[in-house]
This record gives structure tokens, C-alpha cells and sequence, in this order.
């Protein structure tokens, strides 16, 4: 019985559900790095490098806008209705998105007009997806074994996050509709895993208010809880200026020169550091001074990210079509151990925040509170994408890397002095008050 369960896994809800996370966030970054190579791609058939960049900042807006204004009524949803539902019914829609996305370019239909509609697609499905899914979990396992079953579902996150776009390059170097029909594929397999949860209990939520009032509670939490708040945002802007996963097609295609075989390469570095990463935790987690290390772990990130974006001037004497044929392979040893160590810390980061964030956010606000995590995570990822395009568009993808790995240093120190909580953040014990309404929380 869940009952007297002593390990997440031995919670066959809990196994499914584990499973289902792993494959839909493999499926959706495959996906994202797939989406980025071919608007590149496309793009620099009829455009410059740096116009090319910019589609690549506009892809990032495409799929963000949908969960900039679909998020917190998402998460009012999760914490309204059965998430397993609201997690089946997104999950079918990304299935769908990658079917159809693999049958165009099979048929050599794509175009980029596509390419934007579904994506934007994706950022509908995944404003449900993620809130109802983060929010699922704590209600699958008995309350003792509870942080491990946290700690298990951010890895399941983590994982596929670093794992799904090295497996999407790979993919789509052998045939480039392949990485759509297994994200397909996996978006399917998590949909069954998903319908055999069974019926889960859920605390009795407590709703005042207008229907917008509630949506706007777990903002509100947030802002009240300085401990949520600085590990949110400190992810928010380091990723938001670091983002050096974005320029990786330009990397591959016209600086390193190593094409969509090399691209897989580039991406499968980070996906290596953070799985090392993540085995280390499983067999020495972490257990004090966890918010010190995070933030140790995100000035590294952004030491990486300059590291990798000096790599090529500093070794390729010249850049763009003049340096066609020149030994490019000191510089993509040195950018793929950067991306390696990047990687590792981004795995560090992620652990602690998604476990702090978890722990202290009580069942009835986690929807809305996961919707605003959401919301920060996407707006790191997408708009850093925005962000790492059209500044690439202005300055060139090398100084947009390197100014953006100082900016994330930056951050992190600013993060520092500004939210003292992070610092004192011993252990991950959650406190003994969450029921406690959120105006009264104290951190």
C-alpha cells in the first residue's frame, strides 16, 4: 500500500508518473532544439548570419507569448480540477504538434511559417502541461516519503531537459523527421502512463475571491515568500542573459563548422555534465548549505558560458566563410568541455530550486505557484533565446555569448547581496507553517 510505502518508486502511481515526466520532457526538448536547427537552417538559405539569429529570437517569442498570458490561469486550473486530466489533455496536444511537424518535414512541406504556428502550439500545451505535472506529484506518495518523491521528480525534469536536445540533434543528423516521430512516440507513451495513475487525494483547497483574484494568489506567494522568490528569479535573469544553448545552431553551423552531426555533439555536452551530476546526487545529495552551493553553482554557469564563447576567436583565427576548411577542432574541444561544466552547474541550480520550491509550497497553492515557476522557467529559456538572438543580430553570436555569461555572473552576485534567504538556506527541511496563508508567511 502507498500507505506504508518507504520509496517513491515502490508507489506504482508514482512510477507512472515518474516515467511519463521522463519521456514528455525528453519529447519536448528534442523538440526544441530541432524547432531552433531548422528556423536556423531555413533561414540562412535566403538570409545573412545575423538575419538568421533574429528568426532565432523570434522562435523564442513564439513559444513564450502562449504561457505568458495562458499561465496562471493554467495553474488556477491545476489547482482546480484533476491535474491528472489537465496532464493527459496537454500531453495529447504535444503529441499532435510532433506528428504533424514530422509528416511536413518528411513531405519537405516545412516552412517556417509552420514552424512558428506549431510552435507556438507547444507553448499552449506546455503552459497546462507543466503546472499540472509539478503539482501532481507531491499527491502521489505518503507525506514521510515525500521529499524524496520531490527530489525524484525534479530529476526525471532535469534529465530529460539535458538529454531530450542531444538526442533531438542526433536524431535529426540520421533523418531529419526521425526526432519528431519519437517525440511523437514518447508524447504518446507518456499519455498511456498517464492514464494509468489512478484517482489520487488531494488536500481540501480553500478558494475566496474572484476567479482572477485566485489566479493571481500564487503571484502574490511568491512575492511573499523571499526564499521562492530569489531562487525563481535568480534562475530567471542567468538564464535569461546566459543563454548560450541558443546560439548552439549558430555554433554548429557557421562557426565550428561541424553541421547537425557536430550539433548533437554540442548539445549531448551539457546532457553528459548534468547526468554526472545528477548520479553524484543520487548517491551523495545534498544536505547543507544548499542555497550557497546554488548560488556557487550559477557564477559558474556563467564562467562556462564565456569560457565557451571565447572558445572559437580565441582558436579559429577566422570566423564566417573565410575559415571554411580551417582545423576547427581545438576550439570545439575547449567549447565542449565549457558546455560539459555548464551543464553540471545548470544540473545544481535546478536541483536546489525545484526542491526549495517544492518543500515550501503547501498542496492547495502548488498549481499556481508551479504556474509562476513555469512562467520564470519559460521566460529564462524562450525569451533567453529572444534575448540571445537579436542581441546575436546586433553584436554577433560570439560577444552575445561572452557579454551574457558575465551578466549571469553578475546576476549572481546582485542575487546575493539581495536576498540574504538564498544564503541562509541550510537544508532543504521545509518549514512547519505552509498551511499558514501566505500573507502571514514568514521565511
Amino acid at each position: 500500500m502507498a500507505a506504508e510505502a518507504k520509496h517513491p518508486f515502490a508507489v506504482p502511481n508514482f512510477r507512472y508518473y515518474f516515467l511519463a515526466r521522463l519521456s514528455t520532457t525528453l519529447a519536448q526538448m528534442a523538440m526544441v532544439i530541432v524547432i531552433g536547427w531548422q528556423v536556423y537552417d531555413i533561414a540562412r538559405r535566403t538570409m545573412t548570419v545575423k538575419e538568421a539569429a533574429f528568426q532565432l529570437g523570434l522562435i523564442g517569442v513564439a513559444q513564450f507569448l502562449p504561457l505568458l498570458f495562458l499561465s496562471l490561469f493554467a495553474g488556477w486550473v491545476a489547482d482546480r480540477l484533476d491535474r491528472r486530466w489537465i496532464a493527459r489533455a496537454a500531453v495529447a496536444l504535444e503529441a499532435f504538434c510532433a506528428i504533424s511537424l514530422g509528416v511536413l518535414t518528411y513531405t519537405n512541406a516545412i516552412t517556417l511559417p509552420w514552424l512558428f504556428g506549431i510552435a507556438a502550439l507547444l507553448g499552449v500545451a506546455r503552459a497546462f502541461a507543466s503546472p499540472a505535472l509539478s503539482a501532481l506529484s507531491p499527491n502521489l506518495v505518503p507525506k514521510a516519503i515525500l521529499p524524496t518523491a520531490i527530489a525524484l521528480s525534479s530529476l526525471s525534469w532535469q534529465i530529460g531537459t539535458v538529454i531530450g536536445p542531444a538526442m533531438g540533434g542526433y536524431l535529426y543528423a540520421a533523418a531529419d523527421w526521425l526526432s519528431y516521430a519519437v517525440a511523437g512516440g514518447l508524447f504518446l507513451l507518456s499519455f498511456v502512463l498517464l492514464m494509468l495513475i489512478g484517482p489520487v487525494p488531494r488536500s481540501a483547497a480553500k478558494f475566496s475571491g474572484s476567479p482572477w483574484a485566485q489566479m493571481v494568489d500564487g503571484l502574490h506567494y511568491v512575492r511573499r515568500n523571499r526564499l521562492v522568490l530569489g531562487a525563481i528569479s535568480l534562475d530567471l535573469f542567468a538564464v535569461l542573459l546566459g543563454g548560450a544553448t541558443a546560439m548552439l545552431p549558430v555554433y554548429a553551423r557557421d562557426i565550428l563548422q561541424v553541421g547537425a552531426g557536430g550539433l548533437g555533439h554540442l548539445r549531448a555536452a551539457p546532457a553528459i555534465g548534468a547526468v554526472v551530476t545528477a548520479v553524484f546526487f543520487s548517491w551523495r545529495p545534498l544536505k547543507s548549505d544548499v542555497g550557497v552551493k546554488m548560488l556557487l553553482a550559477v557564477a559558474l554557469f556563467g564562467v562556462a558560458t564565456v569560457i565557451f564563447g571565447l572558445s572559437s576567436p580565441l582558436l579559429v583565427p577566422a570566423l564566417g566563410p573565410s575559415a571554411i576548411g580551417h582545423d576547427t577542432a581545438p576550439a570545439v574541444l575547449v567549447a565542449l568541455f565549457a558546455l560539459f561544466v555548464l551543464g553540471a552547474a545548470d544540473m545544481v541550480s535546478v536541483y536546489v530550486r525545484q526542491s526549495l520550491i517544492q518543500l515550501y509550497t503547501p498542496d492547495e497553492m502548488r498549481g499556481r505557484v508551479g504556474a509562476v515557476s513555469t512562467l520564470f522557467i519559460s521566460g529564462s529559456n524562450e525569451l533567453g533565446e529572444a534575448e540571445s538572438g537579436f542581441l546575436a543580430a546586433l553584436i554577433g553570436p560570439v560577444a552575445a555569448v561572452v557579454g551574457g555569461g558575465v551578466g549571469a555572473i553578475l546576476v549572481t552576485l546582485a542575487w546575493a547581496k539581495l536576498f540574504p534567504e538564498l544564503r541562509r538556506a541550510r537544508t532543504f527541511d521545509p518549514p512547519t507553517n505552509l498551511e499558514i496563508p501566505p500573507k502571514e508567511m514568514t521565511t
